[in-house]
C-alpha cells in the first residue's frame, strides 16, 4: 500500500477540516479561524484515499487548475476574500460539470511571486480550499502555494482536507525567476510528519519551468527523478520551459523507465497533443482549459468538456 495510507487502512481517525484549519492558522501565525469553518462537520474517513481510488481506476488522471485571484496584500489584489472564494467555487463548478477528474488550487495571480509567503496567504488559502472541499467532498483536491511555499501548502492541505500538494525545489538547487531555490525534501517531509499530514501526498517538480538549471546541467532528468524518488517523493512532475509550454514527450518515456512512482505532466498539454502524454499517470492542465488557452482568462466549459470527452475515448 502507498506510503501514508497504512494508518487509514488500520482504521485510525484523520483530523477533520475544522480542527486542521486551526492547526494551519497556528502554523502560519493567524488564530482568527472563520466562524463558518469551525462549524464544518467531521466526515468519516474512508479506508482508501480519494486520489488513491482514482489512481487505480482511471488511466491518465486529468487535474484542472483553479487559479485564485490575487490575495490581499499582493500587488494585483483588488478582490475581497469572499469574492475570491466565490469565484473559486464558480470555477470548480465549471470543472466538475465538464467531467474533470481532480483539481489543484493555486495562488497564481499573486504576481510577482515571493519566496516569503505571509501568514495571511496561508490562512486565506486554507479558508478558500476548505470551502471548496466542503462543497465537493469527493473530488481529489491538491494545493500549490507560490512560490515554493511547500510547508504552507501542506498546512493548507491539512486544514482543507485536501489530498496532495505540488512542491517546488524538492531535490537539487536551481535559479528560478523568484531567485535561488534550494532543495527542501528533508525539511518538508519532517514537517509533514510533525503535523500529522502523512496521508497527504507530495508531487514534486523536477527540472521545473521558469528556471535555469545550469548548476545541475550534468544531472539528467531521469537522474533528478530518481533522486526525488529516493528522497521519498510520492510522484514527479515534468514541465516545459514555462507555463503553457509543452513538456518533452521523450523525457516522459525516459522518466517512466527510471522511476516506479507516478509521473505527471505539468504544462503544455492540449486536446491536440494529449495523445503524446497518455503514458503519464496524470496531466495537470491550466492554460488549455481557459478561454483562448491563456492562463489568466476565465475557465472555458467547452474546452474542458471537449478535452475530457476525447480523454474518455483514449482511455478505452
Amino acid at each position: 500500500m502507498t506510503r501514508g495510507y497504512s494508518a487509514w487502512a488500520e482504521g485510525k481517525q484523520r483530523p477533520g477540516p475544522a480542527w486542521s484549519l486551526a492547526v494551519a492558522c497556528c502554523v502560519c501565525g493567524v488564530w482568527a479561524v472563520p466562524l463558518a469553518l469551525t462549524c464544518l462537520s467531521e466526515r468519516p474517513v474512508s479506508v482508501v484515499m480519494r486520489l488513491q481510488q482514482l489512481w487505480g481506476q482511471v488511466r491518465c488522471v486529468v487535474l484542472g487548475m483553479v487559479h485564485l485571484r490575487a490575495m490581499p496584500g499582493t500587488p494585483l489584489s483588488s478582490w475581497s476574500v469572499s469574492q475570491i472564494t466565490r469565484k473559486a467555487c464558480e470555477e470548480v463548478e465549471v470543472y466538475v460539470s465538464a467531467g474533470i477528474d481532480g483539481l489543484i488550487v493555486e495562488n497564481m495571480h499573486d504576481i510577482p511571486y515571493s519566496m516569503t509567503v505571509g501568514p495571511e496567504v496561508t490562512a486565506i488559502m486554507a479558508t478558500i480550499c476548505a470551502t471548496v472541499r466542503n462543497s465537493y467532498p469527493n473530488i481529489p483536491l491538491g494545493i500549490q502555494v507560490l512560490s515554493a511555499a511547500n510547508q504552507q501548502a501542506l498546512a493548507v492541505a491539512l486544514a482543507a482536507d485536501a489530498d496532495f500538494i505540488r512542491a517546488e525545489g524538492f531535490v537539487f538547487s536551481q535559479i528560478s525567476d523568484e531567485g535561488f531555490l534550494n532543495a527542501c525534501a528533508g525539511d518538508l517531509l519532517r514537517y509533514r510528519k510533525q503535523i500529522g499530514a502523512e496521508h497527504i501526498q507530495i508531487f514534486t517538480d523536477v527540472k521545473k519551468k521558469h528556471s535555469s538549471h545550469a548548476v545541475t546541467s550534468d544531472v539528467s532528468i531521469s537522474e533528478t527523478a530518481r533522486a526525488a524518488e529516493f528522497f521519498l517523493s510520492d510522484g514527479v512532475i515534468l514541465t516545459g520551459i514555462a507555463t503553457g509550454k509543452q513538456a518533452n514527450p521523450e523525457e516522459l518515456k525516459e522518466v517512466k523507465q527510471a522511476v516506479r512512482i507516478p509521473v505527471l505532466i505539468g504544462s503544455g498539454v492540449t486536446v491536440e497533443n494529449m495523445e503524446e502524454y497518455m503514458d503519464a499517470d496524470a496531466m495537470i492542465i491550466g492554460s488549455h482549459f481557459k478561454k483562448s488557452g491563456y492562463w489568466a482568462n476565465e475557465v472555458d466549459f467547452e474546452r474542458i468538456k471537449k478535452f475530457m470527452t476525447k480523454m474518455k475515448k483514449l482511455r478505452k
